[in-house]
């Protein structure tokens, strides 16, 4: 937000960060106010705004290049005059790529996805996912939303970035930051009539963001730490104003991280990098009921203290490609090893803490055997299967509207409609069989 206010008002950093201050101290109040439901009600009004918006700056962009085919055309002598480092207009890259690397694409399509802590979504459940569940009227509606938030988030809304993006490389290239480029074709090519309202939707997004990071952030703060190992006895407005306080608290750091940031892609580098291996973590805690507390710390510590020693130590960029992507196989494998044998060495958790959880959540009893077996009135659940057919469904689903989208988007309909074909019948194999199984069955 910073770096668009810079480009559009012609500030310096430190006086966008004040702006930026001022939109943070809205939208804190508005989440030390009104809590989740002033969250929730707000996100959707500004989902409204912003997609709108970036659907409308993807039209005048696409118009800016000539329409659809003169923009694949002139990416075709982009292409060219960068010498067979491959299209950027195909998923896999050219082997030779200098941007992506093979070794780097095959981390991020084979590794990230389950290996990494990722902010709000995380393999095996996150912050963002729970709060959306948490509001939802019941087990098949908290179901049916996740979906839709999948498929909105990961195959519908990239798409008026990519279009400008791309059109951004015709219009704009060479750019020393690149991610600037996004904000020259509005400031060039969106008429004034709209530039306020693209901006008001740069504003939505962003406090959007914020809004839902410092609820998450402050439940965490006060439920995980405060309530538990502080002031574990106090009232309900007690733990209320504790976090009011704890949302003021964020809000102040996150001003700080802001202004000793220089690029939103070093941030989110520098977090999956200090994240990798813990997923695994994350996700096997459904399946195995020996995963303790100490698998998590140790997985945390391990992929910090890796991450970092391969950076500062053996210098290895994770700005770099190449470098990123032997930051992530390594932290990854070393994490692994760690969290396993610190799982292996350390007691699990209490017996009546395992069976509480059982009960409550009725994980496949492959996996918690042990605990199943002192818990005979509870019917044993193997649904492995049943679940992996869902995850398999789920990639065809999203993959299948990401990339049937784009091929209609680019003007290549009998393959774009296969795909979303595909993508629609993954979505059926899904509803029927958590219709089968029971929706609040499933959800447990």
């Amino acid at each position: 937000m910073v770096d668009i206010l810079m480009l559009i008002l012609s500030v310096t950093k430190l006086q966008a960060l004040m702006i930026v201050l001022g939109m943070i101290a809205l939208t804190s109040s508005i989440s030390t106010l009104s809590g989740l439901w002033g969250v929730l009600v707000s996100d959707l009004l500004q989902f409204t705004i912003k997609m709108g918006m970036v659907i409308v700056l993807a039209a005048y962009a696409v118009g800016a290049v000539g329409g659809i085919d003169a923009m694949k055309m002139k990416l075709t002598a982009i292409d060219a005059a960068r010498g067979g480092q491959g299209s950027v207009l195909n998923f896999l890259p050219d082997l030779n790529s200098a941007w992506m690397p093979f070794i780097t694409f095959f981390v991020y399509i084979s590794l990230n996805w389950w290996a990494t802590w990722y902010p709000g979504a995380e393999p095996g459940g996150g912050g963002y996912i729970a709060q959306r569940m948490f509001c939802a009227k019941d087990e098949k509606h908290s179901l049916l939303a996740t979906l839709w938030f999948n498929v909105a988030h990961y195959a519908v809304r990239p798409w008026p970035w990519i279009l400008v993006a791309l059109a951004s490389l015709i219009l704009f290239p060479g750019l020393e930051n690149p991610e600037t480029g996004y904000i020259r074709v509005m400031i060039a090519h969106l008429p004034p009539s709209l530039r306020g309202l693209m901006v008001a939707a740069f504003a939505a997004a962003y406090m959007s963001t914020i809004a839902t990071q410092l609820n998450w952030g402050a439940s965490y703060l006060v439920n995980d730490f405060y309530r538990r190992f502080w002031k574990p006895n106090a009232s309900p407005s007690h733990y209320v104003s504790a976090s009011q306080a704890a949302t003021v608290l964020l809000t102040v750091i996150s001003a700080i991280v802001t202004f000793y940031l220089d690029s939103i892609t070093g941030a989110w580098k520098l977090l999956l990098v200090t994240g990798a291996g813990t997923g695994s973590v994350l996700l096997l805690r459904w399946y195995w009921w020996r995963i303790n507390a100490w698998s998590e710390v140790s997985a945390m510590i391990a992929a910090f203290a890796v991450s970092l020693t391969l950076q500062l130590g053996l210098k290895l960029d994770s700005d770099d490609p190449r470098g990123f992507a032997w930051i992530m196989i390594i932290t990854v494998g070393i994490t692994t090893v760690v969290w396993l044998a610190v799982t292996l060495l350390t007691p699990p958790e209490p017996r009546d803490l395992l069976v509480a959880f059982y009960r409550k959540t009725h994980p496949s009893a492959a996996g918690w055997g042990p605990i199943a077996a002192q818990v005979p009135d509870v019917k044993p659940t193997n649904d492995l299967l049943p679940n992996f057919v869902d995850w398999v469904a789920g990639l065809v689903l999203i993959y299948g509207v990401l990339f049937g989208t784009g091929k209609l988007l680019l003007h290549e309909p009998g393959i774009g409609a296969v795909l979303l074909a595909a993508g629609f019948a993954g979505g059926a194999v899904i509803y029927f069989d958590l219709s089968r199984r029971g929706w609040s069955a499933v959800i447990q």
